[in-house]
């Protein structure tokens, strides 16, 4: 599962990481959601190039999106069936920068949100696929959705499910769609190695979308976390029927 995700690397250091032609200028985004547009690389007339895509991916034979369940995730054991994205695993394949992501973990009986990335601090590119949807009225919408793996051993410890992150030596085998084929890809779609990540536990305000600054990805103490937890409600007494009441007793 990636609900969440952390663009903070400089624009010009994820440039030359993805090799795109395009020198976007971004500020660093500390609380991606889903609907919002993203970063994604694709190569297009045999060069990298840097997109924005809604995040939540419409395969181009929804007729109307308002009744169509949000694809952010796909998971990469089903993409070859599933009709959403069985065409855009062989023809539409992304990456998507980013340098971490928020999962969130029951404990207690509530969520508690983490901050992962890579134990080196180096950026990520998150495996996507994409489509372009066409509306009734003319209208064009690029959509993407991040492809997700059962997790390892270590990372299990969150959530059974992560995103797939596709290291710079193998970026231009996961882009490289011209020949159609899904075989070269197919070990890629795979969980990061044990140890390859690291953790810690963040503020539950990255829980409101509209915060979206560098203090989120903090890491905060026991004593933190138990002052945020959320306390329990007070029982409130409901009145139960009693004898007749003569009156004494009462405030009114």
């Amino acid at each position: 599962m990636c609900g969440r995700f952390v663009i903070t690397s400089a624009p010009a250091a994820l440039r030359q990481l993805f090799g795109y032609v395009e020198q976007p200028n971004f500020p660093p985004r500390y609380n991606v959601a889903p609907t919002q547009p993203i970063p994604v690389v694709l190569i297009e007339n045999g060069a990298r190039h840097f997109r924005l895509m809604r995040w939540g991916l419409l395969p181009t034979w929804v007729k109307d999106p308002r009744g169509f369940t949000l694809l952010i995730n796909a998971r990469s054991e089903t993409v070859l069936e599933k009709p959403a994205f069985k065409n855009a695993i062989r023809r539409r394949r992304g990456l998507i920068p980013a340098d971490g992501y928020y999962e969130w973990k029951t404990e207690g009986g509530r969520k508690q949100p983490f901050f992962i990335h890579r134990a080196d601090g180096a950026p990520l590119g998150f495996a996507a696929l994409f489509e372009t949807w066409a509306g009734p009225n003319g209208e064009e919408l690029d959509t993407v959705a991040i492809v997700t793996a059962a997790a390892g051993e270590d990372l299990a410890a969150l959530h059974d499910r992560v995103p797939v992150t596709i290291s710079e030596r193998d970026f231009e085998r996961w882009l490289d769609v011209s020949g159609n084929e899904v075989d070269a890809i197919l070990p890629l779609m795979t969980a990061p190695r044990s140890g390859e990540f690291a953790w810690h536990p963040v503020s539950t305000r990255v829980n409101r979308v509209a915060n979206d600054d560098e203090q989120l990805l903090l890491p905060i103490s026991a004593e933190q976390m138990e002052a945020e937890a959320p306390k329990p409600k007070k029982a409130v007494r409901k009145a139960t029927a009693g004898p007749a009441d003569d009156g004494q007793g009462s405030l009114f």
